[in-house]
């Protein structure tokens, strides 16, 4: 019995539950004590807490594989977006990207990283970070002292670690020397015994410093992906995560690189996979060597969001269609109100419509003009629009310039519009080639990216949209409820190696949600000024999460937050309950 007499902390009565092992979903009951799952199906002893799910959806906590939380862990309590979209664990530390192993005199190295990969202010970041660690176990141990809602694991980040062993000849990307690949090993084994999952690297050419320049990791040599990997092993052993340059679409070299070190070594593999919007399919190339590692004994997944992968732009985020513009320049830091006005003077318009772009700037601002693929996000936020509501669509049809067409967009709701790129996922105008390729084995869900590209994008809202877009409203091609959830939770934990969460039975993890599915409702992104120093980011709510539970506690009813602070560092690979 617990303190109040009731033989469980809580029992959820009478909801639809999906286990998160793809089974037909079930009515039943769940318990909950200490922390774990205690009984599942007709519980008979009363809990402390009830809550009646008649009507209501019972899965597991989400897992998302893919966040950038190693700053927002530090310094906030609340990991959100995730913690509102039902996710109980994010993985942090991807794309090699990170905050440790860090010297003092590199700390404005790593942020200069971060701010050019992540989209996070430098100032966030300064503000924002004590830097009282140097080496990764400090790292992880600032982690740990914190309390937050949601458990947080974490990637060995590959760009700090060559910073930390080859200061600034890592910085400058020179080759390791022998003496470098055997303190990186070194380094490798001792994160991995102190509770890194594995660690992660990436050789995106649009993952640049915000000076411009290629990110340690870039382009680091066989022999030194091989170095780390072995370090992992020593540790103990875990999972390499990685991004190829989806860009060059030259998906086999790379991944032929990370696979041989993998199959050498005995490690499983996730990486980034994109389809393009047109042109060669190369993710079928990608997906081609996948399946031969596996076949020859590999465990390799490849991992895709499931909505496009883009940006959101306005007048209020780091990119607009004239964020270049020299004559847009001139009334950038203008208030929002006051910019609006500006723009809306004939002999601006004119000034600005016939500008032409300078050459600096981030490099996802060549995407800033993509018309064919620019949408308006409107209320509620449509992420699979028709073609014939692009901006080059509706310019066409108004007889106007798609420039001309997004100028009068972006001063749309007093300069609050915001518009969609979808950059890639979007193959011939759908997402029909994701829906094939989720149904696959070999591919899982991720790229959430919460705790990152604050100005830029809101993707960690994705497990909603998937329990929305995918499952109930698409007109064809949508996801059986059981297979949804279970992309949501066994699936990610399995790879991550997470074995003791991501499904409702006895003995694992109490992390759960319970969801309304008929009101679930995925919000239109909005503007907080929450961060450190007063920083910015979007924001994305919903509406339909009953209750939120992690680790037996509530963190969030009816889409407010409680006051229960459960969440912990995992460190970590964990085994399943006996």
């Amino acid at each position: 019995m617990n303190a109040a007499g009731a033989a469980y902390d809580i029992v959820i009565r009478n909801g639809l539950i999906a286990d998160g092992l793809g089974g037909a979903p079930f009515r039943g009951d769940v318990a909950v004590q200490g922390g774990l799952i205690a009984a599942v199906g007709t519980v008979e002893g009363t809990g402390a807490r009830e809550i009646d799910a008649t009507g209501r959806l019972v899965t597991p906590g989400f897992v998302d594989l893919h966040t950038h939380y190693d700053g927002q862990a530090i310094w906030s309590d609340r990991m959100t977006p995730s913690s509102a979209h039902g996710v109980t664990t994010a993985v942090m530390g991807n794309c090699g990207v990170g905050f440790a192993p860090c010297r003092p005199d590199d700390h404005d190295v790593l942020v200069d990283v971060m701010a050019g990969v992540e989209d996070i202010p430098g100032v966030v970041m300064v503000d924002g970070l004590p830097w009282t660690w140097e080496t990764f176990p400090e790292f992880l141990d600032a982690v740990d002292a914190g309390r937050r809602d949601i458990d947080v694991a974490a990637f060995l980040p590959h760009s700090p670690l060559r910073v930390y062993v080859m200061g600034q000849r890592g910085v400058d990307r020179e080759p390791a020397t022998p003496e470098d690949l055997a303190l990186m090993r070194k380094l490798a084994a001792e994160a991995v015994e102190c509770g890194a999952l594995g660690f992660a690297s990436s050789r995106l050419t649009l993952h640049k410093t915000s000076g411009g320049q290629p990110i340690p990791s870039h382009d680091a040599a066989q022999v030194e992906i091989e170095a780390i990997a072995r370090g992992v092993e020593d540790g103990g052993g875990g999972l390499i995560q990685f991004v190829p340059d989806l860009l060059a679409g030259d998906y086999e070299v790379a991944l032929k690189t990370v696979f041989d070190v993998a199959a050498d070594v005995g490690l499983p593999v996730t990486f980034t996979l994109a389809v393009g919007n047109a042109g060669p399919a190369t993710f079928e190339d990608a997906l081609r060597m996948v399946e031969k590692a596996n076949t020859d004994g590999g465990c390799i997944s490849a991992q895709i969001f499931p909505r496009p992968i883009g940006l959101v732009i306005g007048l209020e985020l780091s990119g607009n269609p004239f964020v270049l513009y020299p004559s847009y320049r001139e009334i950038a830091d203008l208030p929002l109100a006051e910019r609006v006005a500006e723009m809306r003077k004939p002999e601006v318009r004119q000034r600005i419509l016939n500008d032409t772009a300078a050459d600096d700037g981030h490099p996802l601002m060549f995407a800033a003009q993509a018309w064919d693929y620019m949408f308006p996000l409107g209320t509620p936020p449509n992420y699979e629009p028709a073609p014939s509501d692009s901006i080059a669509a509706r310019a066409a049809a108004r007889g106007v310039s798609p420039l001309e067409e997004a100028y009068d967009r972006v001063l749309d709701d007093d300069g609050h519009a915001m518009l969609l790129v979808t950059l890639a996922n979007f193959r011939d105008g759908s997402l029909d080639t994701v829906a094939e390729l989720i149904q696959r084995d070999d591919v899982i869900l991720g790229l959430g990216d919460g705790g990152a590209h604050y100005g830029m994008i809101c993707d960690a809202s994705f497990p909603t949209y998937l329990l929305t877009h995918w499952v109930r409203d698409r007109p064809a091609g949508r996801l059986e409820l059981a297979h949804a959830v279970k992309e949501l939770t066994s699936v990610p934990a399995r790879v991550a190696g997470l074995n003791d969460r991501g499904r409702i039975a006895v003995g694992y993890k109490a992390d759960l949600n319970v969801i309304d599915p008929d009101a679930l409702t995925l919000h239109k992104p909005t503007i907080e000024h929450d961060l450190p120093a007063g920083g910015r980011r979007l924001d994305q709510t919903a509406d339909g999460y009953v209750a939120t539970i992690v680790s037996g506690e509530i963190i969030a009813e009816n889409g407010v937050p409680t006051a229960a602070r459960p969440g912990r560092l995992v460190r970590g690979r964990q085994p399943a309950p006996a």
